[in-house]
């Protein structure tokens, strides 16, 4: 493999995932867990199952409280939950797996168009590589930052397929504005001012947008789609695959499947609603295991505050019985990418 210095980092420039899987007989050592096992894909079904947030509920005033609770139990016990009623119909939410579908299966000279420069976040690529060590993931992925609208890098966004683009503008309009209201929410269901955490995330909301492709894996008993760790967000939109489970939440110690639900989204606490809210919602560790016989597609949309502003726990939630348990941090994300490529968790560092 080339290898290249780059801005601090080394830049092993290697095969994508999808190549790797059609001359698979010799996985390389960096995708392999020798502990991993049946228990990789074999988690546990939990008999109470990830709270279910219908966004009716939380709007209609015979409802709302009782909504506001769940939704308050769900976050600081799961960190996590399924979001129904959300305002997007089936049939665009199968426009927006078809295009992501029909991207992962252009050939390979036309994906390349829009390959990640080695010092960049955005466009086609898999993991970028710190150390020779490092654990990778068994996914490719395409990046695109969709907020705020002078950010986006047009150049990495796909011309193929054509409905691509047009999609993702709609696509980010409608998890913006969620954004918006899951905040409001979350700030209700803590007795604080419903503006609060969007005031302290400030005007400028930055938008990720990322295309996630698992392709079937040889020895889905030893690979990780993604490694274990929770995310640099203050909250992340997933859209599943329509049919292949694939994520797991930590809970207890023990790992539990998501289960699939038709047109809901998985909306996970990122680290930064965990240092917000002073470590009463909690932001879970998560992981994707890999399947053997399917490939499986999902889009991750994370939302994180205008780097420029300070993110610290809100002065309400800081009491004699709570005292302030995390530093002010700024930049968050800056910071995020070089933890997860270690396996080591941003977070630890603002803990006090």
């Amino acid at each position: 493999m080339a290898e290249s210095q780059v801005s601090g980092e080394i830049e092993i420039v290697g095969k994508s995932v999808q190549e790797l899987f059609l001359n698979s007989e010799n996985l390389p050592k960096n995708y392999i867990y020798e502990e991993g096992g049946a228990g990789f894909r074999d988690a546990l079904s939990s008999s109470e199952d990830i709270p279910v947030i219908d966004l009716n509920h939380l709007s209609s005033p015979s409802t709302t409280q009782e909504e506001l609770a769940k939704l308050h139990h769900a976050l600081n016990s799961w960190g996590c939950f399924q979001l129904i009623n959300h305002g997007m119909t089936s049939s665009f939410l199968g426009k927006v797996r078809e295009v992501s579908k029909q991207f992962f299966e252009l050939p390979k000279e036309e994906k390349q168009k829009y390959a990640r420069e080695p010092d960049e976040l955005d466009g086609y690529g898999n993991d970028t590589i710190f150390s020779e060590n490092q654990r990778l993931d068994w996914t490719d992925r395409l990046y695109l930052k969709v907020l705020p609208e002078d950010d986006r890098k047009f150049k990495v966004w796909p011309q193929q397929p054509d409905d691509l683009r047009n999609i993702v503008l709609q696509y980010t309009e409608n998890i913006r504005l969620l954004n918006e209201v899951i905040l409001k929410a979350m700030a209700k269901s803590l007795d604080l001012e419903e503006e609060c955490f969007l005031d302290q995330c400030g005007e400028k909301l930055v938008m990720f947008l990322r295309f996630n492709y698992y392709p079937p894996c040889p020895m889905a008993d030893h690979v990780l789609g993604l490694k274990p760790h929770a995310d640099g967000s203050t909250i992340t939109l997933l859209l599943q695959d329509k049919e292949v489970e694939g994520l797991q939440v930590l809970k207890d110690n023990q790992w539990f499947k998501v289960p699939i639900i038709p047109n809901a989204l998985l909306v996970n606490v990122g680290d930064q609603i965990e240092i917000m809210s002073n470590g009463i919602f909690r932001s879970p560790i998560h992981r994707v295991v890999t399947n053997a016989e399917k490939e499986r597609i999902t889009l991750a949309m994370f939302c994180t505050p205008d780097s420029e502003r300070v993110i610290k726990p809100v002065d309400k939630l800081v009491n004699e019985s709570r005292p302030v348990l995390y530093r002010p941090v700024i930049n968050y994300p800056d910071i995020f990418f070089q933890y997860y490529q270690q396996g080591r968790r941003p977070i630890e560092a603002s803990k006090i």
